[in-house]
């Protein structure tokens, strides 16, 4: 049952001379029937103890570790009787039982694999590792951080030493006359002697379950482990009660016994599709999209993969877990491996299965191996595909893709360069285009398409709501001139529109800092019709208002994006934007927000009636002027989305000016 899969292996260089020594003596005596006391190899004991109790995040593992090498030993039997059927006798059948007893607190997985000689169990349970465990120990030291070294080494088995504080192994190796057992309390050493108690065939493993395990030996918590980990185990995994109202009867297979996904997607109906993905996903609604697939070649892997039709209430939970279990050779390993699946597909459930991945011992943390970074590209590039034919086939199907999962999409055009020509072809956005009908989604190639003669960006305004958004004062120039601008709600925006920067050679702008451009766009420049005498004025008030917030603002200027509104908050060329700021700063990722640039328009009636008393000069119309300078100053930031300077004073001066008018 324990992992042998590297048992003929020769020691390396680091391995040690009392492993050497231990294994010759037990050579020696290998006919003899005494029960014969052996040590672990040097400190074995100390890194029993790391692997019980800090290896494994989960003790449930521990059954998965050992029905997976119960799998192995039947694999490799079925291999070796291809050219030795006689290995298998009057035995065919090759399966994982466990057989649990709750009144003696005890659990035995037996299989019926190739099972183990002496030699074998002292030279693959009697050490932590073949090769190079002077290295590994010496590596070790006392940091915590380096227990994910002992991934690098086979201790798959020992992970039995978290729910039980004795273990017996009774084996006999395939063809074997004799049967042999292994004990230990995984602390002080082990006993190996000769047993009449051995299987005909194949290795049985006896746990002697703590106080605090003895659940592991309830039959309902043995068939929810099994489901979890190892239901796609290619071979049987059966449950045989030895006690309670279900003892003596047929022993209950387990697992499915095989994976849908191996097989081909002819012999699979859609209600088989669907109960997979609810078994798998734990989902309740039907699966937007199925992509199942084998990937062949010089890397091998095969895939269920499904797009849920809505979205998991985890899907922006910092502590989620990942939606895609990865199994190895039908082997549950992980579901939370961002190195196969990127954090941006992240809404995807289901499969993936490797031929080719090497694993660590825990077989929870996977090994650096470029063979991962393949698969991820490989997944990647299928699920964009498949993503792309449906947003060009079924349009309005995809809409609700993207309601739902756009957010999480547009995040790999921030984190992932590899794919930004088609996620900028898949993405959708809203729009202040009058004649998008509803839902009103467009794509940045039809934004081209509608581009009036002279535009040159891009034009997005990002924010938290869209409503706010198609009512802000900024947007009111470049409807006068028929420009669409392109409304962005999802905080990733801010972001990936700051990377990318352009499209098809577009560049995206923001309209916060863009309005001196619409000259520019829609035929000749506008001609302004305002005389010296009305420019003089403003100019007068613009100076009056650029000493009075000093500070307060960067500058103070006529602007030409309004219409209707009397003043506006703009961010200067370089300066961050405004929506990006506001952010920042309150994730704490920003200390101090740039001051902006208020842009007044010239043709209100506010603006025009200030520019008037500026230019008349009379006594006092400084302050007057100050006062209100400070209203639209305050009325400018509550129309971005931020509090008055001054909230007390804000309210005071509005009072004041409402009580002046009121005479």
């Amino acid at each position: 049952m324990p992992d042998t899969a590297s048992q003929s292996d020769k020691p390396g260089k680091d391995a040690e001379p009392p492993k050497k020594n231990a294994t010759k003596k037990a050579r020696t005596e290998a006919k003899t029937n005494a029960s014969e006391p052996l040590a672990f190899q040097a400190e074995v004991s100390r890194l029993l103890d790391i692997v019980a109790n800090a290896l494994y995040s989960n003790r449930d593992i521990f059954l998965r570790e050992l029905i997976s090498n119960g799998a192995d030993a039947c694999d490799r039997l079925r291999y070796l009787a291809l050219t030795q059927p006689e290995l298998l006798g009057g035995d065919t059948e090759l399966a994982v039982e466990l057989r649990p007893d709750v009144a003696a607190k005890r659990l035995e997985i037996v299989d019926s694999g190739v099972g183990m000689t002496r030699d074998e169990l002292v030279e693959n349970l009697g050490t932590i590792a073949h090769s190079g465990s002077a290295k590994f120990l010496s590596q070790l030291g006392d940091k915590k951080t380096e227990v994910d070294l002992i991934g690098q080494f086979g201790v798959g088995f020992y992970s039995a030493f978290m729910v039980a504080d004795k273990v017996e192994v009774f084996s006999r190796r395939a063809g074997e006359q004799h049967g042999w057992r292994w004990e230990s309390d995984g602390r002080s050493g082990f006993t190996v002697e000769e047993s009449a108690e051995a299987p005909e065939r194949g290795t049985r493993i006896l746990l002697h379950l703590k106080d605090d395990a003895t659940d592991y030996a309830e039959p309902l918590r043995l068939r929810h482990i099994v489901k979890t980990y190892s239901d796609h185990i290619s071979v049987p995994v059966k449950l045989a009660v030895t006690d309670g109202d279900d003892a003596g009867g047929e022993p209950e297979t387990l697992n499915a016994a095989g994976a849908l996904w191996a097989r081909p997607k002819s012999e699979i109906t859609e209600e088989q599709y669907q109960q997979f993905y609810h078994d798998t996903a734990h989902a309740f609604d039907q699966p937007w999209q199925t992509l199942h697939f084998k990937a062949e070649g010089m890397i091998e892997y095969s895939g269920l993969l499904f797009i849920p039709t809505t979205r998991p209430l985890d899907l922006f939970d910092p502590s989620r877990r990942g939606g895609v279990k990865l199994y190895v050779k039908r082997v549950f390993i992980t579901d939370d491996c961002t190195e196969v699946v990127p954090t941006w597909l992240r809404f995807l459930r289901g499969v993936v299965d490797s031929e080719d991945l090497p694993l660590n011992v825990s077989r929870e943390l996977l090994q650096n191996n470029p063979v991962l970074s393949k698969i991820r590209q490989g997944l990647t590039k299928r699920v964009l595909s498949e993503l792309e034919k449906k947003a060009e086939k079924e349009p309005e199907a995809y809409v609700t893709f993207w309601e739902a999962f756009g957010p999480v999409l547009k995040e790999g055009l921030y984190e992932d360069s590899g794919h930004d020509e088609t996620l900028l072809k898949l993405a959708r956005f809203k729009s202040t285009a009058p004649d998008l009908g509803e839902p009103g989604w467009t794509t940045l190639a039809d934004y081209l398409a509608r581009m009036p003669e002279g535009q040159e960006a891009i034009y997005i305004l990002a924010g938290d709501d869209l409503e706010q958004l198609a009512r802000s004062p900024q947007l009111e120039g470049f409807r006068a001139k028929g420009i669409e601008v392109l409304l962005l709600t999802d905080p990733i925006d801010e972001f990936w529109t700051v990377r990318v920067s352009s499209y098809q050679d577009k560049p995206f702008r923001s309209v916060t800092r863009a309005g001196g451009e619409l000259d520019k766009v829609g035929g000749e420049e506008t001609v302004e019709e305002d005389g010296e005498e009305e420019n003089g004025g403003l100019e007068a008030l613009l100076a009056l208002l650029r000493l009075s917030l000093q500070g307060k603002v960067k500058d103070v200027r006529a602007s030409k994006r309004l219409t209707d509104s009397p003043v506006c908050l703009v961010a200067d060329e370089g300066d961050i934007d405004l929506h990006l700021a506001r952010l920042l700063k309150q994730h704490q990722r920003l200390d101090d927000t740039p001051t902006r640039i208020l842009e007044l328009n010239p043709k209100h009636p506010l603006v025009t009636a200030l520019s008037e008393t500026a230019k008349a000069g009379a006594s006092g119309a400084g302050d007057s002027i100050e006062e209100v300078g400070l209203l639209l100053l305050d009325q400018a930031r509550i129309l971005e989305g931020e509090p008055p300077l001054d909230p007390a004073a804000f309210s005071k001066r509005l009072a004041g000016l409402v009580a002046k008018g009121l005479g």
